[in-house]
């Protein structure tokens, strides 16, 4: 099976969101802008997930105008023109003539002449489609289209009079994953286990934390993910205890556990693992009965995911075990009913047990339709990331509970029997992974 998005598969999203638009409507998405790290230098490109996802296309300052039912063509690319000067100092560029030979636009034109192009487009269109709010800088270049076709009534031009959120229908449908999605998603997370079992193997007492992120790095560039789909997270000791520790700078001691949150990007789809270890491979009995109650409530969340159960379900089932393991172990007291109703384990677990996963590592989709948590379906992608932290300033425990922070994180996708796995190999008990780091 090919790891490439078909073109056929871009041409039918965009297909099926114009079968969904409102007829005399026209729906514009613009693509992302390079970003200045520092004076006269860039981040390395990344293309807005929409765009890509309609579109397939990697370079920046485009925009995408779909216009249902035009008869001059439906699909409308204005890019960056062919610049033999620019292609030489910055690399290849389509061109319009490559949009249309490539990306299957039925017109192109250089993204300098929208102002003149664009206007005449979105006149005596009723609706327009657009994420208002999240370019601010695209949406005054809106406004001002409008704004001219406005300053056109007297002589008969029909401005648009409703605008539309693009989002709801847009990511509605990236929310289900295509077969060729999943493909790329796989590789992602096999891409992603092999880093963190190098990380695993490779980890001992007096190494950096950022040590060990190069692990992961190397490991994903090796086998063609150059990117990571957001700063990996590699914590030790205490650190652990931080959600979104990004420091990576501190040094790992015998006796600590390290927790690495990592994962690659491939074709711009996000992978997303956590695994918490110990640093000289051998877990204190403290650290083994702390993993034992997450890897359990990890496993209560994998059972309740399946068509129909909805997305709370594994939440749920996750914070029940987590909270009777924290009873067993005497760091909470009391009913379990009322601990749970009354969330008091919050200071231990504080997140969700997961979040939806594609283009971006937190992806787009509604968790609740009408109030109510939505239903699972096949082809959704989530993760399964539950977790026990405790603060090292905790007085309510005993010392030697203090400053352990664990969490184990996997990718499934939702089949219609249930769930697969996305992130297989990984060594996950206490003994698989002693045993995994002894070798």
């Amino acid at each position: 099976m090919s790891l490439t998005i078909p073109s056929k598969d871009y041409a039918k999203r965009r297909r099926e969101l114009m079968a969904q638009m409102a007829p005399n409507s026209i729906a514009v998405i613009a693509a992302a802008h390079e970003i200045i790290r520092n004076r006269d230098t860039h981040f390395a490109f990344r293309q807005d997930s929409d765009f890509y996802y309609l579109s397939g296309f990697a370079e920046p300052d485009a925009v995408l105008v779909l216009i249902p039912g035009r008869e001059q063509g439906e699909v409308i690319f204005f890019c960056r023109d062919r610049d033999p000067t620019r292609e030489l100092w910055d690399g290849r560029r389509a061109g319009p003539e490559g949009m249309v030979k490539q990306y299957g636009a039925d017109d192109a034109f250089p993204v300098d002449d929208i102002d003149d192009i664009l206007p005449g487009l979105m006149e005596g269109r009723e609706r327009v489609y657009y994420s208002l709010g999240r370019n601010p800088a695209f949406d005054n270049l809106l406004m001002g289209w409008l704004n001219t076709i406005r300053s056109k009534a007297r002589t008969g031009a029909q401005p648009p009079e409703e605008f539309v959120d693009l989002d709801h229908l847009l990511h509605d449908m990236r929310l289900i994953k295509s077969t060729a999605e999943l493909a790329v998603m796989k590789r992602a997370g096999e891409i992603s286990v092999a880093a963190h079992k190098r990380a695993m193997r490779a980890c001992k007492p007096g190494m950096m934390e950022y040590q060990l992120e190069s692990e992961i790095i190397h490991e994903c560039s090796q086998q063609g993910a150059r990117f990571q789909a957001y700063p990996a997270i590699v914590g030790g000791g205490e650190n652990g205890c931080i959600l979104h520790y990004i420091e990576n700078n501190a040094e790992l001691k015998s006796g600590d556990l390290v927790l690495i949150d990592a994962g690659c990007e491939l074709q711009n789809y996000a992978s997303d693992i956590t695994r918490t270890f110990p640093v000289n491979g051998v877990f204190s009995n403290e650290q083994a009965a702390l993993y034992n109650v997450v890897l359990a409530a990890q496993e209560a969340a994998f059972a309740e995911i399946s068509p129909e159960r909805d997305w709370n379900a594994s939440h749920v089932a996750a914070v029940r075990v987590l909270c009777q393991g924290l009873l067993d172990l005497g760091l909470l007291r009391g009913d379990l009913d009322e601990i749970l109703e009354q969330n008091k384990y919050t200071e231990f677990y504080m997140h969700r047990t997961g979040h939806w996963l594609g283009l971006d590592v937190h992806d787009v989709g509604d968790y609740k339709i009408g109030g109510e948590w939505r239903v699972l379906e096949p082809g959704m992608v989530l993760t399964v990331e539950p977790g026990l932290y405790i603060a090292p300033d905790n007085l309510n425990v005993e010392q030697k509970w203090r400053g352990i922070g664990i969490r184990i994180e996997d990718d499934v996708v939702v089949t219609k029997d249930g769930y697969e796995l996305l992130t297989p190999g990984m060594p996950r008990s206490v003994e698989e992974i002693e045993r995994w780091m002894a070798n």
